[in-house]
């Protein structure tokens, strides 16, 4: 009995010990995130139940009047539609190109690396370089791609100064400077495949399309769903391209939650209000993220 209770005592202790341990390895980390995010987010949500003076502090206590005020604001709905449609435009024709890039990158072929650092260069730009690039691009009289709509004889477009084209400009832009990072997450993924199952399935004539619906895609499954799952927060988060290329214009077109909290915060001075919108965009991507991994998750085939 007492030999027991000894034991019984030593595990405790080792347990704890343990513990005591890990806690002292997770302190730096957890010293991070308390600072850069744990505190950041506690107080954007005591602000959003608060207005604001031009500092930031809380002056008077509102309630949940800063949501309503959201709720019947024309403009933060227009900003909520600009934002799913940017989102709906930019992830999937991203995460498609990356792909079928990926698929072609994969292939055995002679000098097949000079295309895959070319496809993945993207990734060595920054938001501002490449928005600065593509404000040249757009541009109505000087740019590219007007001069080529001068060739076939065609109209010229008001790229970034049409509020029919203005979103649809900024989402190319986007797709583009985001192809690199998907691309190389794919490959990566493409040539963890064992190279057997598709020897075997080659053996029993299986054709290439075949072998892409139903070893390479369900294989490729793991790496798709975390592609779909970043690209999705990246696009809520989208914030340089707008301030660079259309400052939220034109006629609100392209004024995402991102820079409507920007605008609100640093321009109007109304942390209040901002605060409400960031707690708005945080349970957005909540719900986004927990649904990609309800649903989603279900269709990942793990090795």
């Amino acid at each position: 009995m007492m030999v027991s209770q000894t034991k019984a005592k030593k595990s405790v202790w080792k347990r704890s010990l343990d513990a005591r341990t890990a806690l002292l390895y997770l302190l730096p980390s957890i010293l991070l995130f308390s600072v850069f995010v744990f505190y950041p987010m506690f107080r954007t949500i005591y602000l959003s139940f608060f207005l604001t003076d031009q500092n930031g502090n809380a002056a008077l206590f509102v309630g949940l009047e800063n949501y309503t005020y959201l709720l019947e604001s024309v403009a933060f709905r227009n900003s909520i539609k600009a934002t799913f449609l940017f989102v709906l435009y930019t992830v999937p024709t991203g995460i498609i190109i990356a792909l079928i890039l990926a698929l072609l990158a994969n292939e055995k072929l002679k000098g097949i690396g000079f295309f895959r650092t070319i496809y993945s260069s993207t990734m060595g730009i920054s938001v501002a370089a490449s928005s600065v690039i593509w404000l040249f691009l757009f541009h109505p009289s000087i740019g590219m791609f007007n001069k080529l709509l001068n060739i076939f004889n065609l109209p010229q477009v008001e790229w970034l100064l049409d509020p029919t084209w203005a979103l649809l400009s900024v989402s190319l832009s986007t797709i583009w400077l985001n192809t690199g990072f998907s691309f190389l997450i794919l490959l990566g993924g493409l040539q963890n495949i064992d190279e057997h199952l598709y020897e075997s399935a080659r053996i029993d004539g299986a054709s290439y399309w075949y072998r892409l619906r139903r070893i390479t895609i369900p294989m490729l499954s793991p790496t798709l769903f975390f592609i779909v799952t970043i690209s999705l927060i990246n696009a809520f988060q989208t914030f340089g391209q707008i301030d660079i290329l259309t400052k939220g214009g034109p006629s609100q077109s392209t004024n995402l939650i991102v820079y409507s909290i920007y605008k609100e915060a640093f321009v109007n001075y109304q942390f209040g209000t901002a605060s409400a919108q960031a707690v708005f965009l945080f349970i957005c991507i909540l719900i986004v993220t927990i649904l990609q991994f309800k649903l989603g998750e279900r269709k990942v085939h793990y090795q």
